[in-house]
């Protein structure tokens, strides 16, 4: 496969196949409304717990917090138990998603410690049940996300990638590495490329590695997969999906310039600024002007000043007086 518009996932049908992964810490508000200007397939949430979902926890409605416009969008949900996967998978489709999708791959150990997250990769059947469970109780796609196994020794993708296809799942994401190597190393595309011939009819997602357009294009040729989920290479770089799609249009990639960065970097911080109160806008000023900055020659002063700044109208000032020059 390559890229493809009018990309075709379960009854849904997505602009193209260029996704966005949820990124704990970092898929907000905010990073959504930059991440669409530039037409990605499909964006996603940050992960929610089912736990806190089915209690009605406030602050993980926060986070699934989007607007009108924002769409196609993504749900992802954690946890381990079948008994209130379905009661999730539906307050996500009755919030208005497009999709709902099962985390079966953070490696964390506050989330793996209870058998969730990539903790599920120990049960292959119990992410058949609540897939099927979800399944049954939406009507939008249901999805799954993975890595491709918990360690060297247990390399379970192309087993779940059957069992996610006898659930009813519409398409699974493979993350190339697994749970003990965490984001070490390199993400190995064999992984996916397994799932794929494993595959009858589900989607499979490449996920791993992918930086910017040439690195999307060699997982497709690779791996076969149907769709790219683009993960940390979103990170400071909201434009990824469109480089990708130029790509595949014969167009220039000419990346951007140090004054594309300085702009979009202004206008992420003010969807910020909108959308936080000023402690927490602060916070993520910080976050996002290192994401931003990271390709950026001569600006480490500026990346301390910021993170120094004690309002979010300095950050402002300090962005607008800095002396900023090309190339990267």
């Amino acid at each position: 496969m390559s890229y493809q518009e009018n990309f075709q996932l379960g009854n849904l049908v997505l602009p193209n196949n260029i996704f966005y992964a949820p990124l704990a810490g970092c898929s907000d508000l905010p990073f959504r409304r930059m991440s669409l200007l530039y037409k990605p397939g499909l964006v996603f949430c940050e992960m929610v717990k089912m736990d806190a979902l089915v209690r009605h926890d406030a602050n993980t409605y926060r986070i699934l917090d989007f607007e009108g416009d924002m769409h196609p969008i993504g749900g992802q949900i954690c946890g381990s138990k079948p008994e209130i996967a379905g009661l999730s998978a539906r307050i996500i489709e009755d919030l208005g998603f497009d999709v709902v999708d099962l985390n079966c791959g953070c490696p964390v150990d506050k989330v793996t410690k209870d058998g969730s997250g990539s903790g599920m990769l120990k049960t292959p059947e119990l992410i058949g049940e609540i897939i099927l469970e979800m399944r049954a109780a939406v009507k939008i796609p249901v999805t799954v996300k993975i890595r491709a196994g918990w360690d060297d020794d247990s390399i379970v993708a192309p087993l779940v990638t059957r069992i996610a296809e006898e659930a009813g799942a519409a398409a699974i994401c493979i993350h190339g590495r697994t749970r003990e190597q965490g984001y070490l190393g390199s993400a190995n595309w064999d992984y996916i490329a397994a799932c794929k011939k494993e595959a009858k009819n589900i989607k499979v997602i490449g996920n791993g590695d992918v930086f910017d357009a040439d690195s999307a294009k060699r997982m497709f040729l690779h791996t076969g997969c149907d769709a790219v989920m683009v993960s940390r290479g979103s990170m400071g770089q909201p434009w990824i999906a469109e480089e990708i799609r130029r790509l595949y249009q014969d167009l220039p990639v000419n990346g951007k310039s140090v004054w594309d960065v300085r702009s979009a970097l202004l206008q992420h911080l003010e969807a910020i600024q909108s959308y936080q109160n000023e402690r927490r806008a602060l916070l993520d000023f910080r976050r996002v002007g290192c994401f931003y900055l990271k390709k950026c020659h001569g600006v480490k002063e500026l990346r301390c000043s910021i993170n120094h700044a004690a309002t979010t109208k300095e950050v402002f000032q300090l962005i607008q007086d800095f002396q900023w020059s090309d190339p990267f």
